[in-house]
């Protein structure tokens, strides 16, 4: 089932709650003139019946009770819709206009509740009256004024009906206004969509609009160009990347062929087929590394990478690495120096390749003749490891992206060649925030520094 939109949505919230309003309105604006028209009744009546009341007040003996039924005729001339009946102790009716009609129960009620206002039918005919007793000469009387209320009832079903329509008209124009209002009001949200339906692999450079919007339509347009921003960033990593594995594996890949129709090409000796087997191999080898190290950078990106948790002592593991380097350095005619202590909980093993890429990538930059030096130091809560080797600086431009990928500065400070995948500063940074560290490059004044940041090992009591 199709759900409805949220034009339509808005439009029938804001016609029900119209409705809602008016209709608690008219309810109480239907009250408020039936109590006045019910206040005016109970005043005209009891302004007659004090009438009344001062005229037989002033009988004075059984012969002025004649001249009193003129007088009340008289007093009561003009007044239409209203009756009058007086009625004696005996039930007898003593004086009545004509077409007074009264339910008896409001004579016999008087004497309980005097004066209370009622309402009743009779033929057809709504009316409302009082009773009330009176004395004239020592003796007991009962008047009941009523009133025709017909006309009343005729205005309020009128009004009613008037009030009816105007709710349904109120309600049907709220409803118009709120769609016009709701769809016009929601036109960026449109071109919002339309311009995220045309985004594509080939177009993820185009942004949506956040100036000239709605407030809360504004926040969503940042979110979403913020979020096109890292597919953007991310997709062209990811196609760098794609054509860097390409070309990475390309060659391994046709060194083997190579070397492969080179064997084939005629009858050989055992050596020489043990020969091309292990520089075969050495291809193999490369492709298990490169694989490798793409299976764990494929982990990092997704989590994976939990490092086991112990003390280690980065002193003890910069001077493991320092014995496993000290051949290729004499070599190279490098110096290896280390300063200063630090402590970290974390995988030794990570740890220790990670440290041993930066010392590898700073052996393969750094001049004859020159030192590379390794600097522990703890500040706070933070472990810092820096790995400085002097040689060719990395320009301004370029240190934002050294940690991607196959990413090549240029040819001088080259990091994939025949022994290396050009991952090496990609898996260490990997590493480094596995165990919630950071890895940062400078280069400046013909220095290179690579720095790890860590959590310390915190002491135990």
């Amino acid at each position: 089932m199709r759900s409805l939109s949220l034009t339509a949505r808005i439009s029938l919230l804001f016609a029900g709650v119209v409705a809602v309003i008016l209709l608690g309105t008219g309810v109480l604006i239907a009250r408020a003139v039936e109590n006045h028209f019910a206040a005016e009744d109970n005043q005209e009546m009891r302004g007659k019946l004090e009438l009344i009341r001062h005229l037989m007040n002033r009988v004075r003996g059984p012969a002025e009770l004649d001249t009193l039924t003129q007088e009340l005729s008289d007093a009561l001339v003009g007044h239409q819709g209203l009756s009058v009946a007086i009625i004696d102790n005996h039930g007898e009716t003593w004086f009545a206009t004509s077409g007074s009609a009264y339910p008896k129960y409001l004579v016999e009620t008087q004497t309980t509740a005097p004066d209370t206002l009622r309402q009743w039918a009779a033929n057809g005919t709504e009316y409302r009256g009082i009773a009330s007793p009176v004395t004239v000469s020592g003796t007991a009387y009962t008047v009941v004024i009523a009133v025709d209320i017909m006309h009343h009832l005729v205005f309020m079903a009128e009004f009613r009906r008037i009030l009816a329509w105007s709710m349904a008209l109120a309600a049907l124009t709220t409803a118009a206004l709120g769609w016009f209002s709701t769809r016009r009001e929601l036109l960026p949200l449109r071109d919002i969509a339309s311009t995220a339906a045309s985004i594509s692999a080939e177009h993820l450079s185009e942004r949506l609009p956040e100036s000239g919007v709605p407030g809360e339509i504004a926040i969503l347009s940042t979110a979403f160009n913020a979020m096109l921003g890292r597919l953007e960033d991310a997709f062209r990593r990811l196609s760098d990347f794609s054509s860097d594995i390409a070309h990475e594996l390309r060659t391994p890949v046709s060194n083997l062929m190579t070397q492969t129709q080179v064997a084939l090409a005629k009858t050989r000796s055992a050596d020489e087929y043990r020969e091309v087997l292990e520089s075969s191999m050495e291809e193999y080898e490369r492709l298990g590394r490169m694989i490798g190290d793409m299976l764990l950078l494929a982990q990092a990106d997704n989590n994976l990478v939990v490092p086991n948790r112990e003390s280690v002592a980065l002193g003890v593991e910069v001077g493991r690495l320092f014995e496993f380097y000290e051949a290729l350095a004499a070599e190279q005619d490098i110096r290896l120096t280390a300063e200063g202590t630090a402590s970290v909980m974390g995988d030794r093993l990570m740890l220790q390749r990670a440290i041993s890429n930066l010392l590898s990538n700073a052996l393969r930059h750094t001049p004859a003749g020159e030192t590379i030096r390794v600097r522990l130091a703890s500040a706070g809560d933070n472990c810092r490891i820096a790995v400085t080797n002097p040689g060719p600086g990395i320009p301004p431009e370029h240190l934002p992206r050294i940690f991607d990928r196959f990413y090549r500065v240029d040819p001088s400070r080259r990091e994939g060649n025949g022994d290396h995948s050009g991952l090496g500063l990609a898996i260490t940074r990997s590493l480094i925030e596995a165990h919630g560290g950071t890895l940062q490059a400078t280069s400046a004044s013909g220095l290179t520094t690579f720095e790890i940041t860590l959590p310390c090992r915190k002491a135990v009591d």
